[in-house]
């Protein structure tokens, strides 16, 4: 089974990168702001960004240790690296871009380069150079590159952070299906909580430089732990909490306190709930709910948002509207209150 195991530290300026990733999954993701540390990861690990301490190891085999001083160059790692503009050799035509990852142009590398043209759907554009392709065909040449030399890890710097919604979207669903016979671990850095949850077995969080959440995908969705963590996965609500007693915590920028079944940590700091999670509720209050307060409501093409009255006006409560609970607001009205179902709320640190 594959394994990777990274534990870089590398400092730049008054920056310093310290994190460990270990895993087994197939794909991996990395979600973290720009500026966070997730590219500098990706980089360290394939040998482009030099290492200050730590150790790098894929599959057994390692490729950075401090201690030993070993550290394999780039090319002698066995990583594949794809990078935000695919870097695909604008002088070059197709296959020679794909043929250029395994080094002499011999007639047993050209067949081994058609045979992965093919492979992704490219055959019949080997004579076509970068600029004359599409983004979607230019990323299946980058990949075909990789693939081409058989690499143990491939690493994915935000590939589709320079496309428009609908291309991304579509080339998402394409780089899986190119991926699916690879027998090796992918790992994709991006600052977009849904590509990495479309893609990733298991997810790192990385903030500051740090790994602050890590675990399978959909649990740190479900549980991010911190205030931090809630941002990145996509959490609109937030608000500083106080602890009351171990079933009693207020939320103090929504001016609500709520009464949980389970046990409340001593060290929660901040509550998190969902846009799309509460429950409206017509007629008089329940436990656990806000007075729908309407501030405004965005009319989106697929939702609506509204924005809900809090006591701390920089922090109104968002809830956020689709398909049939639309059409019975639409035939009801405004609810007088929003309810937090306790399944629904985020404790955190």
């Amino acid at each position: 089974m594959s394994r990777l195991y990274a534990d870089i530290h590398k400092r730049i300026g008054g920056f310093g990168l310290n994190v460990m990733i270990k895993s087994d999954a197939s794909r991996i993701g990395i979600l973290g702001e720009s500026g966070s540390g997730k590219s500098m990861t990706l980089k360290s690990i394939a040998g482009i960004e030099t290492v200050d301490a730590g150790h790098i190891e894929v599959d057994g085999r390692v490729l950075y240790d401090s201690g030993s001083k070993t550290d394999l160059k780039p090319q002698k790692r066995n990583v594949g690296y794809m990078f935000q503009n695919y870097a695909l050799f604008p002088t070059m035509n197709v296959l020679k871009n794909v043929m250029a990852g395994l080094g002499r142009a011999t007639d047993d590398n050209r067949s081994k380069a058609m045979d992965m043209l093919r492979r992704f759907r490219m055959d019949g554009f080997e004579d076509k150079f970068p600029w004359e392709l599409s983004g979607g065909q230019q990323q299946r040449v980058a990949l075909a590159r990789i693939m081409v030399t058989e690499p143990s890890l491939i690493l994915l710097d935000e590939p589709f952070s320079a496309l428009d919604s609908y291309l991304r979207d579509r080339m998402q669903v394409e780089m899986l299906e190119m991926l699916e016979d690879y027998r090796g671990q992918v790992v994709m850095v991006s600052h977009s909580r849904d590509e990495l949850y479309r893609f990733s077995e298991e997810l790192f969080i990385v903030s500051d430089g740090h790994i602050i959440r890590h675990g399978e995908t959909k649990a740190v969705f479900r549980e991010p732990w911190s205030a931090v963590a809630a941002r990145l996965t996509g959490c609109k609500n937030l608000s500083s909490a106080r602890r009351i007693d171990g079933h009693t915590v207020e939320a103090a920028d929504w001016g609500i306190t709520l009464k949980l079944e389970r046990e409340i940590p001593p060290h929660v700091n901040y509550i998190g709930f969902r846009a799309h999670s509460f429950e409206p509720i017509w007629g008089e209050y329940q436990e656990n709910c806000v007075k729908c307060d309407l501030i405004r409501v965005d009319d989106l093409p697929f939702e609506k948002n509204y924005y809900i009255r809090t006591v701390n006006s920089d922090s109104p409560l968002c809830w956020f509207v689709q398909g049939e609970e639309q059409k019975v607001l639409d035939a009801r009205g405004l609810p007088d209150y929003l309810k937090l179902n306790e399944d629904d709320i985020l404790v955190l640190e």
